[in-house]
């Protein structure tokens, strides 16, 4: 391994801790305090917008640094690989249908905010299978791509980690949100593979 391979891991790492942070409820209530209630209307859709300004100078790390290739899928397994990314973009899609695209992003928030609901628990649909959908598909996608570098196997293992560990932060959140009723689908539901199931404590 190189040294691009740990920088690019690095990169990954950092980003995502402060996303991490920034997705905190203590980081919320801290802007809040300093900025008003309001806040409520713009964070969603600026946190957005800084993961995705922040994430794109470490997605050219792969590019700027020097690599070499580790394996290629090649035909026809390439389809086979390819029909299975496409079906995890059609998963994401949908399962962003079920939470609000416009609440996810954040714009709902901030045009229509004498509407803000609060948030529901949602367990239909693909939500059923797993407890993050949108995370499955994201990994099912970064881990078939179908051109493997080592500077892409950093990137990937580190976007891995980061939507893990973001998870189980996540998970923490949503428990403090419903209580009860969230434990009972973490106890049915599992997290990520449709079948394997943990047991959990509160």
């Amino acid at each position: 391994m190189t040294i691009s391979f740990w920088l690019i891991l690095l990169a990954v790492l950092s980003y995502g801790l402060l996303h991490t942070l920034l997705a905190s409820k203590k980081v919320k209530t801290l802007i809040n305090n300093r900025f008003g209630s309001k806040t409520e209307q713009w964070y969603r859709l600026a946190y957005n917008l800084i993961a995705v300004f922040t994430l794109l100078p470490i997605l050219l790390l792969p590019i700027i640094f020097p690599d070499k290739e580790i394996y290629r899928i090649h035909f026809p397994w390439i389809i086979l690989t390819m029909a299975i990314q496409l079906s995890a973009v059609i998963f994401l899609y949908l399962g962003l249908r079920q939470t609000g695209i416009t609440s996810f992003i954040g714009l709902r928030q901030l045009l229509l905010p004498e509407d803000m609901t609060p948030p529901r628990l949602v367990t239909g649909g693909l939500y059923r299978f797993v407890r993050h959908p949108l995370y499955t598909a994201g990994l099912v996608f970064i881990w078939l791509i179908p051109i493997m570098t080592w500077n892409l196997l950093a990137l990937i293992i580190g976007l891995s980690a980061y939507i893990i560990i973001g998870a189980y932060f996540e998970e923490r959140k949503l428990l403090l949100d419903f209580g009860d009723a969230y434990a009972d689908y973490r106890r049915h539901t599992p997290m990520l593979i449709p079948g394997m199931r943990l047991h959990h404590r509160r």
